[in-house]
């Protein structure tokens, strides 16, 4: 978790001191992601003429994550965004001066387009808008005009706003051009004209959510099907999204008329949706207010009644918890560690050992602390790996293969690397591999880690998700030789750029966690804007935001975003998903719990799958009535809530009431 609202103290502009000035060059920088560039700056008087005897440095006053700059000013970019950098001058008798500048990083030349869901096959008269994407080669996506030309114009052509017009039967290849990016895109028109037209949908009565798909039957004058055609796709009135292969999601109860339309014929059908009604009452169960210290990750033992919570603020500990009564939780014992901040804690599948992460340590020897559960009411520690690991780790994650034995999964903080840690002799680790993303070090930060099925799923920030086969045999990989399966890289600059207009250049954003459950990946970001609201205090102060986004990994090859949900208030930071229930800490928004049955679309939010909302505020808490919800594990129908500023809160989700029986009165 990275709570760093900036500090308002941060090095403000002060007015030149006896008419001296600070000439900072560039006038306006700008640099391409993952390159650099030197900044150069002098102090002149009244005159002009620069002051011999002045000093002059530069301090990134922002944007830590996405690059940085040496106090002589070389800009490192590590990814696209804005850099705010404040450039001090000192003078001798003389008040410092001080300028900020703001450093543009954005993305290279163009190198690949992309062309998703684009149609190879249409019928004479059809009009398809293609959505080309530019990106450069880092994988940074670009804002270009894309011209198209055709091979031969007289069966397709594609106009200025990339408009795709199909003319006649025949062949053409399509070629999109952007700087010196090109794609090629071959298409074929069949059936000069559609004779009859109609389309089937799965289900005609359905919930909100649900995706509905159709069944399209199309045949040409002589009565002979025409198959391999998309048609395009519309629909009135209400809310709710259909895509280009014709999945339809509605948003609101009601009627819908959704519309196809293939050349100049069209066909509607009805569809009819019923609110989604998944929401339900909450109780909380029990309460282990913690007000010492702010409270980090929370963790169960997988056989015992017992809870480990972790601290920060420089708690320096790791708490055990008796949960046997639910109502009443019970410290028994806790770890005293230098580390300021417990960040994760996870146990071995068997419960006979823990391990918890160091991110803080004042004396540099950061790394995991490993402690025997011989008693796990009371454990002990055996063991310190600290070998490569002085930068912090964030994140750990224990998995067990039947082929490779145990291994602890963790982040580096400093290097943004991946460490693959051989647990098989749990006091006495040792590594088995070491790999982070192929770009350079400024912009590498790698926060989270999920592992099922031989697939690790990386949180990393600036470069998305990322998949490695560390035993799973999709690319050959294993824990001492993990391989890249895909990347799922995403425009994060676009995505929050509300962010950006509230609170400033140099906010915190990036991929944080991941989460593989069934065909899909759900990844949350997390997002802090650089400052918060003038003149407040306390809660009013700032808030969290962040998108959790749903990725289809059906085809791992080709991971595709298909959904998304966002709180009305508040962040998205660590996730649970239990059946079809995904359980999340929301920050600010406190704990949240939604529906994710069925196949996934759109705005899950605008769907009503959202089940359960408890804020975890406490006018007693570490800090008064405001919550800071960061995860929740879940285990036999009760979810166990660590709120940073409060504590821990066992939740339940309680069954849905019955629905009154209508009265007829005579």
């Amino acid at each position: 978790m990275l709570l760093m609202l900036l500090s308002a103290t941060m090095l403000q502009a002060q007015p030149p001191a006896s008419g001296a000035r600070l000439e900072v060059s560039p006038a306006d920088p700008v640099v391409i992601a993952q390159d650099t560039l030197r900044l150069r700056a002098r102090v002149v008087g009244a005159d002009g003429q620069p002051i011999a005897n002045a000093q002059v440095r530069f301090v990134a006053a922002g944007g830590r994550f996405e690059g940085g700059v040496s106090p002589d000013g070389l800009i490192s970019s590590g990814s696209t965004g804005t850099l705010p950098v404040t450039v001090l001058a000192q003078v001798p008798g003389q008040p410092n001066i001080t300028q900020r500048v703001e450093v543009r990083m954005v993305p290279g030349p163009a190198a690949s387009i992309t062309l998703d869901n684009a149609p190879t096959r249409l019928v004479g008269g059809q009009r398809i808008a293609l959505a080309p994407q530019v990106f450069s080669a880092a994988g940074d996506a670009r804002v270009d005009r894309v011209t198209w030309t055709s091979s031969n114009p007289a069966v397709a052509v594609v106009n200025a706003d990339g408009l795709l017009e199909a003319k006649t039967v025949g062949r053409a290849v399509l070629t999109a051009r952007a700087d010196r990016a090109v794609l090629s895109h071959p298409v074929q028109v069949v059936a000069a004209r559609v004779g009859a037209f109609s389309i089937m949908p799965s289900a005609k009565d359905a919930r909100t959510g649900d995706v509905i798909r159709f069944t399209v039957n199309a045949r040409d004058a002589a009565g002979k099907a025409i198959t391999g055609v998309t048609p395009s796709w519309s629909f009135s009135p209400g809310q709710g999204v259909i895509d280009r292969d014709g999945a339809f999601t509605g948003y609101e109860g009601g009627t819908y008329v959704v519309t196809a339309t293939l050349g100049t014929q069209s066909a509607q059908t009805i569809i009819r949706l019923s609110p989604r009604d998944v929401r339900r009452p909450a109780t909380v169960v029990g309460r282990l207010p913690r007000t010492g210290f702010t409270t980090e990750e929370v963790w169960l033992h997988p056989t015992r009644e017992i809870a480990y919570l972790g601290t920060g603020s420089g708690g320096d500990r790791m708490f055990t918890i008796d949960i046997t009564d639910k109502a009443n939780p019970v410290v028994t014992d806790s770890i005293v560690e230098n580390t300021r901040r417990v960040n994760d804690i996870m146990t071995s599948p068997d419960g006979k050992h823990l391990v918890f992460t160091r991110e803080g340590a004042s004396d540099r020897k950061n790394g995991i602390v490993i402690a025997s559960l011989e008693d796990p009411l009371h454990p002990k520690k055996c063991a310190d790996f600290t070998e490569g690991l002085t930068g912090g780790v964030h994140s750990t994650y224990v998995y067990k293969q039947d082929k490779f034995g145990t291994h602890i999964y963790l982040t580096n903080d400093g290097t943004g690397a991946i460490h693959i840690i051989d647990w098989n002799d749990p006091c006495n680790p040792k590594t088995a591999a070491v790999w982070k993303t192929p770009r350079p070090d400024a912009g590498r930060s790698l926060h989270d880690i999920d592992v099922q099925d031989g697939l690790a799923y990386l949180s990393y920030w600036n470069d998305g998700l990322v998949i490695l086969d560390i035993g799973n045999g999709a690319k050959g990989g294993s824990p001492s030789n993990p391989q890249v399966v895909s990347q799922y890289k995403y425009d994060l600059n676009d995505m929050y750029r509300q962010v950006e207009a509230s609170g400033g250049p140099g906010f915190i954003r990036g991929t944080h966690t991941a989460w593989r459950h069934k065909n899909y990946v759900f990844i949350a970001d997390e997002v802090f804007p650089a400052a918060g609201v003038k003149g407040a205090k306390d809660a009013s102060a700032g808030r969290a935001y962040g998108r959790l986004q749903v990725i289809d990994v059906s085809d791992i090859a080709k991971p595709k975003s298909v959904a998304f949900y966002e709180p009305e208030f508040g962040g998205v930071h660590n996730v649970w998903v239990a059946g079809d229930t995904l359980y999340m800490g929301a920050y600010n928004a406190g704990f949240r719990a939604f529906d994710i049955s069925g196949e996934l679309r759109g705005d899950l939010r605008a769907q009503q799958r959202e089940m359960v909302h408890v804020h975890t505020a406490d006018m007693n808490g570490y800090v008064k009535n405001a919550a800071m919800t960061w995860g929740v594990v879940v285990r036999n129908g009760l979810a166990y809530v660590n709120d940073m500023y409060n504590g821990l809160w066992i939740v339940r989700m309680d069954p849905k009431p019955e629905p009154k029986k209508a009265v007829i009165v005579p």
